[in-house]
């Protein structure tokens, strides 16, 4: 190719993927006084802003990958679009009814849309975060009946096609043909396997002795994915079909557990076709977290065991793509690298299930030392060095997910964010982006949430009405939609001193440990297990 034709084509790329601007009115809003953190902060906005695309074949701005992605993958950007929902409500819808405006007669839902190709992907089936669990919080946040709708109907319609075309073996467990199934390029969990299925079809079983593997992650998405269609078939007044799916979803998540676990390594494999585990350690396990497969017993041992070990999942910065001490980590570590980089995807998926299994406390160092690396680099690349933080390779600038998780970690570290009917305010008085910070923010509700640090304290605000004025190095308060107090969490890796007043109740003076949970009561507050 020369030159012209060169130029010629990239023209035509950028044609076909028109960018789409403009914030909504009433975006959240974050400011303060530390310059270095407000100016990695703004720059995520404008990477994501410049992301917002209008792609071929769907008339609808969506949320690209960026980088040197120019499409929307199944995998993550219906999840990114979910977390850029304040900031864009429209991109959040689009960004999923793409893939179920493409959906084929069949019921498969396209791996990808992207600009420079002449057709959606259809080599590779492609999913980590299930697009039904994600439709159904856009849906459920913003009360769009129509989403909801086709939501169900492209859901139920991908579940049966995994199950005609992807359970070969009929074990009930979703069967991984190929590297890009579950987006982990590079991996060694893949190596000697082709990247995508032959003829551009995912029906079509590549020919190796190992195929096909029965997978924990992609059995773990439908499972959240049926946990989803519950959910929304019981909205759309669905019963019967809500118990079915409840049960479908049970039966998946205990082949799982029966069939994919290997106790004594602690960790999830792939079962290859010869029903031999291939035992690589990897982002497997934090895949199966994401969508809480495993229960608070089974967690804890995965913690203490494989992900809060240095040599683990949990060197400087987490949660690295295979574990440190697995012996095919990847070294030097090259781009795209899902070999043992830290992967920004892994890092924006984290929320999913940190909190979920009570771990905030040891979630804010993760979010700290990834802050940390955004900041010092400051372009929003793909993958980092778990080790020393740096940019490993030199990937194209603007990445989504990067930018994601600036924007996502800054909110919950120091600021407030909505968790189902809650409120979570996130204070930490001492922290480097709580420096004369203001958080502003409209709720699903229709509420005006304010949280503003002044003087060494946090005030905590809806609809103008003070609702607590708090210091603390590290506590969560949580509240309902309109301000009532519910809890205090310890969110601090040490203990932290935690003073409150609030209209109505007693002054609180204590002292609370990482993760310890305090329900709040008329009177009182007592402790309450995890």
């Amino acid at each position: 190719m020369n030159r012209r034709e060169f130029l010629a084509g990239s023209a035509a790329v950028l044609a076909t993927a028109r960018p789409a601007f403009a914030l909504a009115d009433d975006a959240p809003v974050y400011q303060t006084s530390n310059a270095r953190w407000q100016r990695t902060y703004d720059k995520a906005l404008t990477v994501l802003a410049g992301n917002v695309r209008v792609m071929p074949r769907y008339p609808g701005p969506v949320l690209i990958e960026g980088s040197s992605y120019l499409g929307i993958w199944m995998e993550c950007g219906p999840h990114e679009s979910l977390l850029y929902r304040k900031f864009r409500p429209d991109v959040a819808r689009h960004s999923h009814l793409t893939f179920f405006t493409l959906q084929a007669v069949d019921g498969q839902l396209p791996a990808n849309n992207k600009a420079n190709v002449d057709q959606p992907g259809w080599a590779q089936i492609q999913m980590v975060v299930p697009i039904a669990a994600t439709a159904w919080d856009v849906a459920k946040a913003t009360g769009d009946q129509e989403l909801l709708e086709k939501a169900y109907s492209s859901c139920s319609r991908w579940d049966n096609w995994l199950m005609k075309y992807r359970n070969t073996r009929g074990t009930g467990l979703v069967e991984g043909f190929c590297t890009y199934d579950t987006g982990m390029d590079n991996s060694p969990r893949w190596r000697g396997m082709r990247n995508n299925c032959p003829d551009g079809s995912a029906r079509n079983m590549p020919t190796n002795p190992s195929l096909p593997r029965l997978c924990p992650d992609l059995s773990a998405t439908t499972y959240g994915a049926r946990v989803a269609l519950a959910a929304m078939a019981k909205a759309l007044g669905k019963n019967d079909d809500a118990a079915r799916w409840e049960e479908h979803a049970a039966t998946l998540r205990n082949l799982i557990l029966q069939k994919l676990y290997v106790a004594e390594d602690h960790a999830f494999y792939d079962l290859d076709a010869q029903n031999k585990f291939v035992k690589i350690n990897c982002d497997i396990l934090a895949r199966v977290c994401s969508e809480h497969v495993p229960d608070q017993t089974l967690f804890d041992t995965l913690w203490e065991k494989q992900i809060h070990r240095k040599d683990g999942f949990w060197p400087t910065y987490p949660l690295p793509s295979s574990a440190m001490d697995e012996p095919s980590f990847v070294r030097p570590i090259p781009r795209n690298s899902w070999g043992g980089a830290s992967q920004s995807l892994t890092a924006m998926r984290a929320p999913r299930w940190m909190d979920h299994y009570g771990r905030s406390a040891e979630f804010a160092q993760m979010m700290d030392a990834w802050c940390a690396a955004l900041e010092s680099d400051g372009t929003f690349r793909q993958q980092i060095d778990p080790v020393s933080g740096a940019i490993t390779e030199a990937e194209a600038p603007n990445y989504s997910p990067s930018a994601l998780v600036m924007i996502t970690y800054t909110w919950r570290l120091v600021g407030v964010h909505e968790e189902g009917d809650e409120l979570w305010w996130n204070v930490r008085c001492n922290h480097f982006a709580a420096e004369d910070a203001v958080f502003t923010m409209k709720c699903d509700n229709g509420n005006q949430v304010d949280l503003r640090y002044v003087a060494g304290a946090a005030r905590l605000s809806i609809d103008e009405r003070t609702i607590a004025i708090v210091t603390s190095y590290g506590v969560r308060v949580i509240t309902d939609g309109n301000g009532n107090l519910r809890a205090l969490v310890g969110i601090s890796e040490q203990e932290s001193a935690v003073e409150m007043s609030a209209p109505g109740r007693a002054n609180v003076h204590l002292t609370l440990r990482p993760n310890e949970r305090k329900v709040v009561t008329p009177n009182r507050m007592r402790p309450m297990q995890r």
